[in-house]
């Protein structure tokens, strides 16, 4: 006895204009056939040839529907007998999907490219051009011992290529074998806590100081002691006596974040001193040093360490480009197999192919000429802005054009709260920062952080009027 021919499924209602793709309104609507009792355990499903010239599809469209039921066991395969409904399904695997709680996910902020954001190089300065020759050139080369896991501690070439820059550009002489090719600062504070430190130590933070830097100490159960800042930095002396017993101490002495001071020379010392006496260390976080336009660029603080108690941390996200994701670690020489082992178990290395391509900008005088050439460009888009702002505002803004760094500071006496002000000029899609909310317990007053370097000097009139509009609403 011949079986029963396959039921005509045509009438299956698919939407070609809709968002979902065609092969999930294929399973969707023969699970609810057999949810519904049209399609009966033991029945006879149509070919997928025969099914998808019914729905007018592609064939594929019905085969990949076939296997998702088969693989969840709506559907068995009987090979020339053809696709069946499973015979043994119960109530339970019939009835209506319960909707799912959303998950967590992470949204990355929309405002990258709004004006005054900080944080970002200028993205039209970047030599992309040459940049891809390089990275072409670096794929042309990768033989078979690149093409396994990279060393953690990072390509050796960019490492030489980053201790010879170091050397030339912030008087820091170290070998090597001290750099650590990192996924950025965070990374690097990753490493450095997690070697250093245990859960209910104390770290000296900067008040204001970076906000990301805080969370992360806190989620890894330091005590996060935060030390104010003034016009000569992270006042050391306050420190010592409120908190000499801290392990740690984390600054920007280059250009304080956000404030952009530098640490003077005395605090400095006094930070070293400390670091010695009490068998603590010090991260520097030396994050834009690379952009300085007024007097002397101040000096690392790792040039003066004598003592070899600084962990000095380095990022290409300013210089080049945030999404690359690299940054370095120079470590002091004794940490060196310590650090090792802590990239051995937390990241296996960064990409190769990226590493190499930064590693040859470097060393063939790219690296150096790009920076040169942004120093120019910023100092010109910081005076136009500045000139803009003020001619807006007049009496009504207090800023001081910046000695280095990517942003402004600038305070509006008469316009009421930073956090206010902030939110009035998101509304026009303009992305400064609150100065208030990166202190914690030490006022630094209210203000905004202005990122000028993607604001071209002919667009400073008008970014400083939507400023200035939104803002006296």
């Amino acid at each position: 006895m011949n079986p029963p021919p396959p039921p005509q499924l045509g009438a299956l209602p698919l939407e070609p204009a809709s968002a979902s793709p065609l092969q999930e309104q294929v399973y969707g609507r023969l699970r609810q056939a057999i949810a519904e009792g049209r399609l009966a355990p033991g029945e006879r499903l149509p070919s997928t040839r025969s099914l998808a010239a019914q729905l007018n599809v592609a064939r594929g469209t019905v085969d990949a529907a076939y296997g998702r039921l088969a693989g969840e066991g709506y559907v068995v395969g009987r090979g020339a007998a053809g696709t069946v409904v499973a015979a043994d399904l119960n109530a339970a695997a019939l009835a209506p999907r319960a909707a799912r709680a959303p998950t967590a996910s992470y949204a990355p902020p929309d405002d990258y490219l709004w004006s005054f954001r900080g944080g970002l190089p200028a993205l039209d300065l970047f030599p992309r051009v040459l940049w891809t020759g390089l990275v072409a050139r670096a794929a042309r080369r990768l033989d078979a011992p690149r093409f396994c896991y990279p060393d953690p501690r990072g390509l050796q070439e960019l490492r030489v290529a980053i201790a010879g820059y170091l050397l030339v550009s912030r008087g820091i002489a170290c070998d090597p074998s001290q750099v650590f090719v990192t996924g950025g600062y965070q990374a690097a504070l990753q490493h450095v806590v997690g070697r250093l430190l245990r859960p209910g130590d104390e770290v000296w933070l900067e008040d204001p100081g970076y906000r990301l830097a805080r969370r992360a100490l806190e989620a890894a159960q330091m005590r996060v002691a935060p030390i104010p800042v003034d016009a000569s930095g992270l006042d050391v002396g306050w420190a010592r006596q409120r908190h000499a017993a801290a392990r740690l101490a984390i600054v920007t002495p280059g250009h304080q974040s956000p404030l952009g001071v530098p640490l003077s020379l005395p605090r400095r010392q006094a930070l070293l001193d400390w670091a010695s006496d009490a068998d603590a260390w010090v991260l520097e976080d030396d994050y834009d040093s690379e952009f300085h336009y007024i007097g002397r660029k101040p000096p690392a603080l790792k040039s003066i360490d004598r003592r070899d108690r600084v962990f000095y941390a380095g990022s290409f996200s300013k210089t080049l480009f945030p999404g690359l994701r690299l940054g370095y670690l120079v470590v002091p020489v004794n940490w060196t197999a310590a650090v090792t082992n802590s990239c051995e178990l937390l990241c296996r290395g960064q990409s190769t192919l990226e590493q190499a391509a930064v590693a040859a900008f470097i060393a063939d005088g790219h690296y150096a000429r790009h920076l040169r050439r942004m120093r120019l460009r910023y100092a010109e888009r910081s005076a136009a802005l500045t000139q803009a702002l003020v001619g807006q505002f007049g009496s009504g803004i207090q800023l001081a054009r910046p000695e280095g760094g990517l942003t402004l500071l600038a305070r509006f006496p008469t316009f009421g709260p930073d956090t206010e002000l902030v939110e009035r000029a998101r509304a026009r899609g303009l992305a400064p920062s609150a100065l208030s909310a990166h202190a914690v317990r030490h006022d630094a007053g209210s203000g905004m952080l202005l990122g000028f370097t993607n604001i071209t000097p002919e667009q400073a009139q008008q970014v400083a009027q939507r400023l200035h509009e939104a803002i006296s609403e």
